[in-house]
């Protein structure tokens, strides 16, 4: 499972009866070992696989990543929308959302798994562009869903979608993701989450609520 054969075989996945088992496995190896770092050997040991099932599964390293790093950012995207009732008001969904952005990028998972793509991107591209669809992506789509739907409501004022729910997942980044990616803070405390997450979303709802539309 060389890491240099990254051409596109999505199709080449095969699910069985193991398969959750070698996701759990590769999991902690990639965020242990780090994606070049990881060996079949030792991503196979800790499945509790051989290296024949781990080959049947994922003929290729890139593909097994890129389904440990989509099933945990579709896993927190469920959560979320399982948990937020999306019929309240837009300042306590827009609460519920950057708390949940804000728990994953702060997480052990989220920076690694963030370092990792950044790290191999230059090498091989294609590995950082599924890692956006599967994540940044993710976030967008659901958040623009969202706003649809309490921009239909009248409740906020949005012309372009698209970019406010850019700009509310790069608000809910602010100081916190740059300190934490680059060593400047070992943890996020419950004061700098808070901090960013009542940023967030007041400057959000000064830009697009219907108060701020009135005011204007």
């Amino acid at each position: 499972m060389d890491a240099r054969r990254m051409d596109d075989r999505q199709g080449s996945i095969r699910k069985g009866r193991k398969f959750d088992q070698v996701l759990d496995g590769a999991r902690t190896i990639f965020l242990r070992d780090g994606f070049e770092g990881a060996s079949v050997d030792d991503i196979a040991r800790e499945a509790g696989v051989s290296k024949a099932t781990l080959y049947a599964y994922f003929p290729d390293k890139r593909l097994l990543f890129m389904e440990v790093a989509k099933g945990e950012c579709a896993r927190q995207a469920d959560e979320a929308l399982q948990v937020l009732d999306l019929t309240a008001p837009p300042e306590v969904v827009l609460r519920g959302a950057a708390e949940r952005i804000v728990a994953f990028l702060s997480s052990d998972f989220g920076q690694k798994m963030f370092r990792i793509c950044v790290a191999e991107s230059d090498r091989f591209p294609a590995l950082g562009q599924e890692f956006y669809q599967s994540g940044p992506l993710l976030v967008r789509e659901r958040l623009a869903d969202y706003l649809r739907l309490a921009v239909g409501r009248g409740e906020l004022a949005i012309d372009d979608i698209d970019l406010a729910a850019d700009q509310f997942a790069e608000l809910c980044k602010a100081d916190l993701h740059a300190r934490l990616i680059f060593g400047i803070a070992a943890e996020a405390t419950a004061r700098d989450a808070r901090r960013t997450i009542d940023g967030a979303v007041e400057m959000f709802m000064a830009r697009y609520g219907m108060a701020a539309r009135k005011l204007a």
